[in-house]
């Protein structure tokens, strides 16, 4: 075989393998959209891990269908299989074929996830998880978690496992003798397993210093607490960090009442939920604070509102999560009414060749309600649907004031008199 022969042959096995690779992607990327998978996730979730191209095919088909005959919310498992895609290996599905049944039939009260994480969190420490009894005999009698805390500390935290009993009960201690009371303790660990992660001397205690030396009171932070255990999670710093950019807001007096309507705390939490919102979507901590601060109207929408809308702009849009930080406006408009709308008659130029330049997310947001009816939909009415507003395609614009109301201030008319005339000419002479 001459030289530019095998050079002709490696060139096309190459190109073989290539797809048959991308062949492979393809039906393990159908093969996760058809038990659930958000199409927007599969690619990265793929590349995050490719040891699932070199996976038989049949074999995932088989974890996933063992995996959804759990019964378990089609929602939380792909979240769980997102963060955890060690469940698809098949030394983990082995595990679960052998062992769950004896954990179902040994703790019948525990959910299958409940009962998932905790393979999953034995399987990652070497642990048999048939011997966890002990410990899970402890938190319902040592330290009186009900069934459900029990669950929830499993399905949160599944590390408790390999947590020593006398670090848990250092932080039962500490937050009873802040004067929380036992049963709500049992509340807060529920809502918050991962409590019991955090150590009383380099966390909590640190954290409640820097609280009461912010002039909050104890009965503040045990309000805070009981509404959203989540509180006790923060960094050490964190807090200050909100309650200054709280106190440096410029914004309007209305909007500030809305921010601070549950108290100061409440609002420097609120700040902080949404600062981790934005980061898990890329922006740096120093970007999404300043967002915040341009915008204090973020502050007033829920964190699931705030998702949406930047799942919008990634995934529609195609824009990136750092053109926030040029147009933070965009998170404190209306989605429906501003965002979608505008969107939807800009995709419709578009398609028909109307708009011949580069139309970015400050061009979408800026612009008043009335500039860009103007600019962009009066001249085209197929547009007025779409956009809804100010056009006359099936909007009626409510009137300032009832019809029918001038008349209520129309003066009334009285009858004149042949008297009333006379007085009026005699008056008027005298004038003269």
């Amino acid at each position: 075989m001459t030289l530019g022969a095998k050079y002709a042959n490696a060139r096309f096995l190459g190109s073989t393998s290539a797809f048959s690779h991308y062949r492979k992607k393809i039906a393990v990327a159908n093969l996760f959209q058809k038990y659930g998978f958000p199409s927007s996730l599969i690619p990265s979730f793929i590349s995050r891990n490719p040891s699932l191209l070199h996976s038989p095919l049949p074999q995932l088909h088989h974890s996933l269908t063992t995996l959804f005959s759990l019964r378990i919310p089609q929602n939380d498992l792909v979240s769980l299989l997102t963060a955890n895609p060690s469940l698809l290996h098949h030394s983990f599905h082995h595990t679960l074929q052998s062992r769950l049944p004896h954990l179902q039939t040994r703790f019948p009260t525990l959910s299958p996830s409940t009962l998932l994480n905790l393979l999953l969190s034995s399987t990652k420490l070497h642990l048999d998880p048939l011997q966890l009894s002990p410990k899970l005999n402890a938190l319902k009698t040592d330290f009186a978690f009900s069934d459900a805390t029990v669950a929830s500390i499993l399905e949160g935290f599944p590390d408790v496992v390999v947590t020593s009993e006398n670090e848990i009960a250092s932080v039962i201690d500490f937050l009873a003798g802040f004067g929380i009371p036992r049963d709500e303790i049992d509340l807060v660990v529920r809502s918050f397993p991962r409590v019991l992660a955090l150590g009383v001397e380099q966390r909590l205690m640190p954290l409640f210093r820097e609280i009461k030396e912010l002039g909050f009171s104890n009965r503040e932070m045990r309000i805070e607490i009981s509404r959203d255990p989540r509180i006790l999670g923060m960094e050490i710093g964190e807090l200050t960090r909100c309650l200054r950019l709280i106190e440096s807001l410029k914004c309007r007096e209305s909007i500030k009442e809305r921010v601070m309507g549950s108290g100061l705390m409440r609002a420097c939490f609120e700040v902080k939920l949404r600062v981790d919102c934005l980061c898990g979507y890329g922006l740096t901590r120093r970007d999404a604070l300043k967002v915040i601060w341009k915008e204090p109207r973020v502050i007033c929408y829920e964190v699931g509102d705030v998702e949406r809308k930047v799942e919008f702009l990634v995934q529609r849009m195609k824009c990136s999560v750092e053109c926030l930080a040029e147009v933070p406006k965009y998170l404190g408009v209306n989605f429906e009414k501003q965002i979608v709308a505008r969107h939807s008659v800009v995709e419709c130029l578009r398609g028909k060749g109307a708009i011949g330049f580069e139309f970015g997310l400050k061009d979408l947001v800026m612009p008043s309600r009335l500039r860009f009816y103007n600019l962009y939909v009066k001249p085209y009415p197929e547009c007025e649907k779409i956009y809804g507003r100010f056009s006359g395609c099936g909007v009626q614009v409510k009137t300032k004031h009832p019809a029918g109301l001038w008349k209520l201030f129309k003066p009334q008319k009285f009858a004149e008199r042949d008297e009333d005339v006379k007085s009026v000419r005699s008056f008027m002479e005298s004038l003269v």
